[in-house]
């Protein structure tokens, strides 16, 4: 589904209430109470054949007698009675359904039963088993909480029905309001996913929520979450934070992936700000909704007590965030301005008896200081000055939240004086927080989401590895592994796969017996003082778990030898198990070298994930590791390096010199390559690979693939992010002229301003289907920011110029059954083709998705996009409910 017919739910004209009831404490009753007394202004109709009236409202024994169509149903009737009451609805008209009911479940058929009744006519539903409903802004309160939601502007979507009326009573407590408070309950159809699309376009909507305890449909909800977070700030909460690792897998990157780990990571690559619990859910929402993402976050604080500051430093360390630095001009310019008890470093304590006065030159110096970002301002009440009066001065100071273009909170410390000072801070725009540790998260707040919105806007392609990526020899590697029915590839067919993905590893040789190890010895050591012998088995998972590997070997006897002792080995701790041979390998010794551990497992949710970390034997013990969720690219690559603490130890120390940054980057987008080229992988491990200033080399590889998916074409269907699709790209010719079409990027948002300039406003018109003059930033960021999975647009651009000559877009169901396209053109190019060439993109992209179908909503005027769709042999036929345009429909097969 998508978000179609949800606007029913959330502005409805009218409502009935099914099962409405007059009995003291049936949640018939509440709900309607709840929407009579909410102030509702749309027409309200219970429904309920035992009364003729229920809290002054007749009421209707049928839905035949509704004196119209309600836009929104509340269903409070028993379990059995759903699926025919949601039936009747639908046939009637009605769009929207809110079931509190409980009890439809999977195993007694009556949610399904529900669903089939509601499909044909694509009526949504929201639950069941839900609190239900509220819209506050349109003094809408459809649900059974005890109190009603003050009107706002943040959204909270909540798959429990107690803790959406929790935040409702504490957000009452703390002057916050709400746009929208959907309780998904059992998400039988609208989900998470649902309600962010619906959101990320809400006028009503500045910020949104989420409690979320499971996430339906990854892909999807990616998908969602993604386009949401590019035009609001997406803040969630998920407990289940120290759930069990994931059980035993096949590679040491299964054991430790662990599911929330992977939920961490997806919710920063989506953009959304991770929290920790219900207390900081809405702060965090009311403090990043203020202001745009920062390249960083260090903090400047200034406070008149230095207790208050030292608290605010500990817990903003605590959390990963940055005290910023003052530069030797800003010293000086507080040594002119305050006393000389000052503290002369960050924080910058004025001393207890701070005039107000003290303050206004405490921070204009600290927002001016270049290497400040954002300004924390405390105050701790004293009887040598007015708490209220050091907030009014800083209210003078702020502009909407900021001091000199930064970000301005604060902290008011204490209880009578200070809630006088919160309130003036409050009212001025600016954050205001009650403790110096509530100040310092919400301080890491603007940080970590940041970088999440960094994240958010990396587009790595499906094809950056180019030449240097020898896909047809792992391909190769891999059938062959497959008819032999296996799944674990051995090592150096590992080996082989990883190297041709552009990850370096030693010369290995394959020997079958005991001699033929000493030979091959020999040879290797004519050019390494060691070399290293391993067991070669299609069976034994972990070499050094029965004795297989035998290192520092200086002579081709000793070599033999170490074969020998490994089959004896192997005869003892695995018997019936046959070696299938034996490797060896020069020895790679880097004294001053890391060692590091690269993998990817499958995740029950999210598909495929890249984890990275410390390595070795001990990799469990030490656990020091980081997920990402492919694709990477430099950026996302440094970054999960940067997320671990051996990253800080491969920036060098002491005597040693840093590691090769960008070898260990190049191999993780090797592995990201290969994920993206293989469906068919299932595990994969690079452990130990050396990292030193001379580069990378992985002295161990284990991978397991599916061996029915070997043939399965790329990019990966599982992968929660699609990749950017870079094979979309090309040249043509138009008409003589010379363009370059290739899909979207975020940065082609700075193209648009002089395309739109050189349309002409009867062209906007015949595109957008009404006069449109202007196009504010949020609207440009949906048109060029995409994720490429529900959505595509290819863009049209001049050779030479680089400038945009046109755009085609398409845009899908989730279930990619049926896309809707539109082409604009600039007005001075049309007449020379370009239309044609874009729609053409669109078709062959489209049949490459086996996307059902395609079609367009069309102006009757437009009677050139009108034939242009009859010669690519659309059928077009008159809009069933709108006059004026027509629908061009192609069944693609």
């Amino acid at each position: 589904m998508t978000i179609r017919n949800l606007e029913y739910a959330v502005s409805p004209r009218s409502v009935a209430v099914i099962g409405a009831s007059t009995r003291v404490g049936s949640v018939g009753r509440v709900v309607f109470d709840n929407i009579v007394s909410g102030g509702f202004e749309g027409e309200t109709w219970p429904l309920n054949p035992k009364y003729s009236e229920v809290a002054g409202h007749r009421c209707y024994a049928k839905l035949a007698d509704l004196p119209g169509i309600p836009d929104l149903a509340v269903i409070v009737t028993p379990p059995d009675t759903v699926p025919g009451i949601v039936r009747d609805l639908a046939e009637k008209g009605t769009r929207a359904a809110v079931v509190i009911t409980a009890g439809l479940t999977r195993d007694n058929g009556l949610r399904q039963a529900m669903l089939d009744a509601a499909k044909p006519s694509l009526m949504r539903i929201i639950g069941s088993n839900t609190v239900g409903l509220m819209v506050p802004p349109a003094k809408l309160n459809a649900s059974f909480a005890h109190m009603p939601a003050r009107p706002g502007n943040i959204a909270l979507i909540s798959q429990s029905g107690a803790i959406a009326t929790s935040l409702v009573d504490w957000a009452a407590e703390n002057d916050v309001g709400f746009s929208r408070i959907i309780s998904l309950g059992d998400m039988a159809d609208v989900d998470v996913g649902d309600c962010l699309d619906m959101l990320a376009g809400d006028f009503h909507t500045r910020a949104i929520v989420m409690y979320l305890e499971t996430i339906p449909n990854p892909r999807k909800f990616m998908s969602a979450a993604r386009a949401a977070a590019r035009l609001k700030p997406v803040i969630a909460i998920k407990p289940g934070r120290h759930e069990q690792a994931a059980k035993a897998a096949a590679t040491h990157t299964g054991a430790l992936s662990g599911a929330d780990r992977v939920v961490e990571a997806a919710l920063r690559r989506a953009g959304v700000l991770r929290v920790r619990d219900l207390a900081e859910l809405l702060d965090a929402a009311e403090t990043i909704a203020r202001y745009s993402p920062l390249e960083r976050t260090r903090v400047g604080i200034v406070t008149n007590g230095g207790g208050a500051g030292v608290l605010a430093i500990d817990k903003l360390i605590d959390r990963g965030g940055e005290l910023a630095a003052l530069s030797p001009l800003t010293i000086e310019r507080l040594n002119g301005v305050l006393p000389p008890t000052w503290s002369h470093a960050n924080p910058v304590d004025i001393v207890g008896d701070a005039a107000p006065e003290r303050y206004q030159a405490a921070l204009e110096a600290l927002s001016a200081d270049p290497g400040t970002d954002v300004i924390l301002v405390m105050n701790c009440p004293t009887g040598l000055g007015s708490s209220p009066d050091a907030a009014r001065k800083v209210a003078e100071l702020g502009d909407e939240g900021e001091i000199g273009g930064k970000p301005l909170l604060g902290c008011w410390l204490g209880e009578h004086t200070a809630r006088e000072g919160r309130r003036i801070l409050t009212e001025a725009g600016i954050a205001s927080f009650e403790t110096p540790e509530d100040a310092a998260i919400a301080a890491s707040y603007l940080g970590e989401w940041s970088r999440a919105q960094r994240a958010l806007l990396r587009t790595p392609s499906s094809q950056d590895g180019g030449a240097a990526d020898d896909k047809a020899t792992v391909h190769a590697i891999f059938r062959q592994v497959a008819s032999e029915g296996r799944r674990m590839l051995t090592e150096p067919e590992a080996k082989a796969a990883i190297a041709a993905y552009g990850i370096p590893v030693p010369r290995t040789v394959v020997a079958n017996s005991a001699p033929e190890v000493a030979q091959a010895a020999g040879q290797l050591l004519e050019s390494a003082e060691r070399v290293v012998v391993k067991l070669l088995s299609k069976v034994v998972s972990h070499k050094s778990d029965v004795g297989g590997v035998v290192l520092d070997i200086a002579t081709a006897a000793e070599a033999g030898e170490a074969a020998k002792s490994i089959e004896t080995r192997l005869r003892a701790q695995a018997p019936g198990t046959k070696a299938d041979g034996y490797t060896v390998q020069t020895m790679v010794v880097r004294k001053h070298a890391q060692e590091l551990i690269l993998g990817m497992t499958l995740d029950p949710m999210f598909g495929p994930v890249l984890l990275f970390g410390a390595g070795g034997t001990a990799v469990e013990v030490l656990n020091d590791t980081a997920i990402a969720l492919p694709p990477l690219d430099d950026v996302l690559a440094g970054d999960l390096i940067d997320a671990t603490r051996i990253g800080r130890l491969l920036a060098g120390y002491r005597d040693r010199k840093p590691a090769d940054r960008a070898a260990i980057i190049a191999a993780l987008n090797g592995l990201s390559r290969m994920i993206v080229d293989f469906p068919c992988l299932v595990s994969l491990d690079i452990n130990p690979m050396l990292a030193d200033a001379t580069g990378v080399i992985a002295l161990d590889a284990r991978i397991e693939i599916d061996p029915r998916r070997v043939d399965e074409p790329a990019p990966n269907p599982a992968l929660a992010i699609r990749p950017y699709p870079s094979g979309w790209s090309r040249d043509f010719l138009s008409d003589g002229m010379s363009f370059h079409i290739r899909p979207i990027l975020p940065a082609d948002v700075a193209l648009y301003p002089a395309f739109l300039a050189r349309i002409s406003p009867d062209d906007l018109r015949l595109r957008f289907l009404s006069p449109r003059r202007n196009f504010p930033d949020q609207m440009l960021k949906r048109l060029t920011q995409l994720d490429y999975d529900r959505d595509i647009a290819f863009v049209a651009l001049e050779k030479g110029t680089g400038a945009l000559a046109g755009i085609g877009r398409l845009s899908c169901d989730p279930d990619h059954r049926t896309g809707e396209y539109a082409l604009l053109v600039r007005s001075d190019l049309q007449g020379h083709g370009l239309g044609w060439d874009l729609l053409k993109q669109i078709i062959d992209y489209a049949r490459a998705e086996r996307i059902g179908r395609i079609e367009g909503i069309i102006l009757n005027e437009n009677r050139k996009m009108l034939t242009m769709c009859g010669e690519f042999g659309f059928s077009v036929a008159h809009h069933p409910s709108e006059p004026g345009l027509s629908v061009a429909t192609l069944e693609i097969g």
